[in-house]
């Protein structure tokens, strides 16, 4: 992964582009939100998922022990079982259910969670055109 701009404030977002880096976005933690967030920013549109996702993700894939696909998908469309994305929102993760908090806007999971954990560390996530995978460090 090259450098990435930013602390993750929302002073100083981090500029981080998603897996297959076809996309820009910024995120920031807001650990003073009701709930705390991670806040993504994209264009005008801002997402907002429980900032515990950050722990929760890497805990799970720490157990998972190997690669997972991100599965990315809107909210609206069905994801793929045994996916980054599919687990985002699935009633077996720890708060059962989505992490992603504004109706509408809650997908997109493993689009744009990834790569905040990538430059905390905690994964190696795929860069490829599709079908990309991580994995916990």
């Amino acid at each position: 992964m090259s450098t990435v701009e930013g602390t993750g404030t929302r002073e100083d977002p981090w500029r981080l582009t998603t897996p297959p880096g076809s996309s820009e976005y910024e995120a920031y933690r807001d650990p003073g939100a009701e709930p705390p967030a991670l806040v993504v920013q994209v264009g005008t549109t801002q997402l907002r998922y429980q900032l515990r996702c950050i722990d929760d993700l890497h805990a799970m894939l720490k157990a998972h022990g190997d690669w997972m696909p991100l599965g990315n998908a809107d909210e609206q469309k069905p994801t793929k079982p045994d996916t980054v994305e599919d687990w985002g929102r699935s009633a077996d993760n720890p708060v059962g259910g989505w992490y992603g908090m504004k109706k509408g806007l809650r997908g997109r999971f493993g689009n744009y969670v990834p790569p905040v954990l990538e430059v905390l560390g905690l994964a190696e996530v795929e860069h490829n055109a599709r079908n990309n995978r991580m994995r916990a460090v």
